[in-house]
C-alpha cells in the first residue's frame, strides 16, 4: 500500500521561502508520478507541479512558474518543493499525491497535508 507524508510547512513572511518534502513509501517501482496540490480555504484544489519519477520531467502550473520547483531524490524516494516569493495567496494545505503519470486526473492516494501560511 502506498503511503505518503509531507513535511517542512509553516509559517513564512511574504516574499519569503519554504520547502516541503514528501516521502513516498509501498511502491518499488520508478513508474509513477507525483503531484503537489493545494487546498486553500474557500478555494478548489489547484494542482501546483507534478513530476515524473521515472525521467524527472516536471509540469508546473501557471500560477507558479518561476516561482516553486519540484524536484526528487529517488535514491530516498522523497519529492521537493522548493517554493519562493511566497505570498499571501499561496497559504493553504499542500498535499503530495501518488499518480500514474503527471497527465492522470485522478491519483490513488496522498499524504494527510501541511499547513503553509504566508503571513507578515
Amino acid at each position: 500500500q502506498v503511503h505518503l507524508e509531507e513535511s517542512g510547512g509553516g509559517l513564512v513572511h511574504p516574499g519569503g521561502s519554504l520547502t516541503l518534502s514528501c516521502i513516498v513509501s509501498g511502491f518499488t517501482s520508478e513508474y509513477y508520478a507525483i503531484g503537489w496540490f493545494r487546498q486553500a480555504p474557500r478555494k478548489e484544489r489547484e494542482g501546483l507541479s507534478c513530476i515524473s519519477m521515472d525521467d524527472g520531467s516536471t509540469f508546473d502550473h501557471d500560477s507558479v512558474k518561476g516561482r516553486f520547483t519540484i524536484s526528487r531524490d529517488n535514491a530516498k524516494n522523497t519529492v521537493y518543493l522548493q517554493m519562493s516569493s511566497l505570498k499571501p495567496d499561496d497559504t493553504g494545505v499542500y498535499y503530495c499525491a501518488f499518480l500514474d503519470t503527471c497527465g492522470s486526473h485522478y491519483y490513488s492516494a496522498r499524504g494527510q497535508g501541511i499547513q503553509v501560511t504566508i503571513s507578515s
